[in-house]
């Protein structure tokens, strides 16, 4: 959810248990791709399993229970997280043992030297038989003042803007080892912490008490719950060198989104009103070429819906 733009376009009105261990004798820096040391052929390395990767995990043991789901991380600090919830861990830079046929990769841009470097080691862990997706963001196209926005929408020329510039690089590292690239709208601002939210929300709103956060985290997990739903969906189509785009094609200026949270009646303070940004104005996504070709839908079509279920 982007609480810094004018104008919002919401990704989506945005693990199981079957544990891997390490084995005797296999070295420190040495990682058995299963558990029985061979790769089955729904297996599925993520690289970056944070909020999104969680997700992404628990909806592919749904699909394939059997599997075994494999994350690399930066650090080792959420390691026994990643265990308990099935996915057996390493740190970036472990030697593995098998290559995988579903690789995915999660991790945000931020606080990366090298994004495209990054994007480009996790391509060589895929064996190729499955499916490599990259998760970007919609900032590449090349709109903005509330501008509509398609999959055909033009992107930003390399060399105007550094952010843009990186996506742009890491995806085509992606397309050209074979793989594939989603744009998922706000997706990486919907990763910050609790605490950064909540200053971010009280920094830009007034008016506002604690169960309002709750709903913008709860909102966000479902906006992420479906792009995990979307990237899935990709995976398993098993194409090659194509870019998607996720959204829920009903954007929203943050004034609409608010209006419709006071309207909803479900909670108990109103929203007053804004303290202003000086950033510019987003996009008007909408990705109904994506829905048609892979036959996907969102599980909240709107943010009004997403109030509606609560």
């Amino acid at each position: 959810m982007r609480f810094l733009a004018r104008s919002h376009q919401f990704m989506f009105p945005t693990a199981g248990c079957n544990m891997r261990v390490y084995m005797k004798g296999v070295p420190n820096n040495k990682l058995e791709a299963s558990s029985t040391g061979t790769v089955g052929a729904t297996d599925l390395l993520i690289v970056g399993p944070g909020v999104l990767g969680r997700i992404v995990a628990e909806k592919w043991r749904e699909e394939y229970p059997g599997s075994q789901i494999h994350g690399q991380t930066l650090t080792s600090d959420h390691h026994d997280e990643l265990t308990k919830m099935g996915i057996s861990p390493s740190l970036k830079g472990t030697q593995l043992t098998h290559k995988f046929p579903y690789v995915i990769f999660c991790a945000p841009p931020y606080g990366n030297p090298d994004y495209p470097g990054e994007v480009r080691e996790a391509t060589l862990n895929w064996n190729g038989e499955g499916s490599f997706l990259f998760t970007s963001s919609s900032a590449p196209y090349d709109c903005s003042d509330n501008g509509s926005c398609d999959e055909d929408t033009p992107v930003v020329p390399i060399g105007r803007s550094p952010r843009t510039d990186n996506l742009l690089k890491a995806e085509k590292v992606a397309l050209e080892a074979g793989g594939c690239a989603v744009r998922l709208a706000g997706l990486y601002i919907s990763l910050l912490s609790f605490e950064s939210l909540n200053r971010i929300v009280y920094y830009q709103v007034s008016g506002l008490e604690m169960n309002y956060i709750t709903t913008f985290l709860t909102c966000n997990t479902k906006q992420i719950e479906d792009a995990a739903s979307l990237s899935i969906t990709i995976l398993k189509k098993k194409l090659r060198g194509r870019i998607f785009l996720g959204c829920d094609n009903h954007p929203l200026s943050r004034q609409e989104l608010m209006e419709l949270v006071n309207k909803s009646g479900k909670f108990s303070k109103k929203f007053e009103g804004f303290t202003g940004t000086t950033d510019p104005l987003g996009k008007k996504l909408n990705n109904s070429k994506t829905r048609a070709e892979l036959g996907w839908e969102p599980k909240y079509p709107s943010f009004a819906q997403f109030l509606e279920s609560l």
